[in-house]
């Protein structure tokens, strides 16, 4: 098969690793957080040192930029009844970063399901309301809560400005608010940000200025990816910076959102709204889906997602192969071998050639 001979992540064997690591994801809803859960693995915990540059890569600064434009559930209610960014995916990045076996991770993922006005919250949602009415800052009491829990990283919102997401569909009409969008049956031409040209921290432009590594995605397209491109001068931080830029694919479609899209649609919607040639590297599965979960994504009109590798590559960007999916109900990621081939790759290519095949891993062929 064609899949066959395209590269994969690089061999294992006699690994050398450079110096540790600066990486920056960006994202949002799940597929972050999940991303952030393989990557803190390669971060040393607090107190503890470095590990030898010969037994695996290291990261020595992880910084996560999360899109804050969700309208729904307990993020919703309370961005409209508090007048606050949405809190959730924030929440969802946080609890991935800290120490899983920790009582306030575990109190962060809590959700209430009962109880007047508190039905559907959870709890890390209202300590980062509270934290920031205290602050009067949604940047800071991010950071403080981060410190509270101990994360092996940064995270940052996108932005600090109230925004909205609009839709431009196929058939002309638009569509204002994340939720409606994800909801609605048009096929996406356009997304805007309203209001548009919203400033992002200057935390997150310095992290990109600096990173080894940078990766978007898996995630929504257009709800979780595509808005922080919007921001004004983060595409152009990314275009700017010497990192290494790769894409993680999702592993399915997704109904009302990329349903159709194959792996190139989706690069070439992320380069058509950052008005720019994103990505050196795309990671991309090769483990087909059961039988019995395409069955079940067929119910919603989802489908695992075309690898068609000479259109990514005719788009300047590198495709690897590797095994990354995980079943347990739904299709997710398999996080720390996302996470290894990702840091191996950047290592690899850090000594080469921007965008060079890397070389095949005959064990996982």
């Amino acid at each position: 098969m064609e899949s066959e001979q395209r590269p994969t992540p690089p061999s294992r064997e006699d690994p050398v690793y450079a110096t540790p690591l600066r990486v920056v994801a960006i994202g949002g809803g799940t597929g972050l957080s999940t991303l952030l859960k393989g990557l803190k693995n390669f971060v040393p915990a607090p107190g503890e040192s470095f590990r030898p540059a010969t037994e695996q890569p290291t990261i020595q600064e992880l910084s996560a930029i999360v899109t804050v434009s969700d309208d729904g559930g307990s993020s919703g209610r309370l961005r409209k009844e508090l007048n606050m960014l949405p809190p959730g995916d924030i929440r969802n990045c946080i609890v991935a970063l800290s120490e899983d076996a920790d009582l306030l991770s575990q109190l962060f993922r809590h959700r209430f399901d009962k109880g007047s006005g508190l039905e559907g919250h959870s709890f890390g949602n209202l300590f980062l309301a509270a934290l920031t009415s205290i602050t009067k800052d949604f940047a800071e009491a991010v950071r403080l809560s981060s410190e509270i829990l101990l994360t092996r990283g940064h995270i940052y919102p996108a932005t600090t400005s109230n925004i909205e997401l609009e839709a431009l569909l196929e058939d002309g009409t638009r569509v204002r608010g994340e939720t409606k969008i994800t909801a609605s049956k048009g096929r996406i031409q356009e997304l805007f940000l309203v209001p548009p040209g919203v400033e992002p921290l200057p935390q997150t432009l310095e992290a990109i200025a600096r990173a080894d590594v940078i990766t978007i995605g898996p995630g929504s397209l257009f709800t979780s990816l595509i808005p922080n491109l919007l921001v004004r001068g983060i595409a152009q931080a990314i275009v700017n910076s010497p990192a290494i830029k790769v894409y993680i694919c999702n592993l399915m479609t997704q109904a009302n959102e990329s349903l159709g899209l194959t792996a190139a649609d989706h690069i070439r919607a992320l380069n058509r709204h950052a008005q720019a040639q994103l990505f050196d590297y795309a990671l991309i599965n090769r483990t087909p889906v059961s039988d019995e979960l395409k069955a079940k994504y067929a119910l919603e009109g989802a489908a695992q997602i075309v690898a068609d590798l000479e259109a990514i590559e005719q788009l300047g960007c590198c495709p690897v192969l590797g095994d990354y999916l995980e079943e347990a109900g739904v299709a997710r990621h398999a996080t720390e071998v996302v996470a290894r081939d990702l840091l191996e790759i950047a290592t690899q290519a850090a000594g080469s050639p921007r965008k060079t095949a890397l070389e095949p891993n005959p064990a996982r062929r």
